[in-house]
């Protein structure tokens, strides 16, 4: 069973930077492409950036100039760096997997909080 692990959330100030890590228990070959979502409450989910398996990059209006998504194949994890952070951005960020055209693995999702 595939598995991926969300790390790296936090409390952080606007203005802070983060790094999201999502580590795969396969190679990051296995999958179309490596999601991830962010769910604040009360909102709908949110694709907030994609990375594909050829390495071509996809980022919502809301984040671009500010998180930057890569990948390290050898240790089969994806990053997401989130930079210049606003109160805006405080949800649960969650990695989504996609083989297929399906999600077919997700982690648990790391909490992200931005407050002064």
């Amino acid at each position: 069973q595939v598995q991926l692990v969300e790390s790296g959330g936090g409390l952080v100030q606007p203005g802070d930077s983060l790094r999201l890590s999502c580590a795969a228990s396969v190679s990051l070959f296995t999958f179309d492409s490596v999601d991830w979502y962010r769910q604040a409450p009360g909102k709908q989910r949110e694709l907030v950036a994609s990375i594909a398996s050829g390495g071509n990059t996809y980022y919502a209006d809301s984040v671009k100039g500010r998180f930057t998504i890569s990948r390290d194949n050898a240790q089969n994890t994806v990053f997401l760096q989130m930079s210049s952070l606003k109160s805006e951005d405080t949800a649960v960020y969650t990695c989504y997997a996609l083989t297929d055209s399906v999600y077919r693995s997700w982690g648990r999702g790391t909490q992200v909080t931005v407050s002064s």
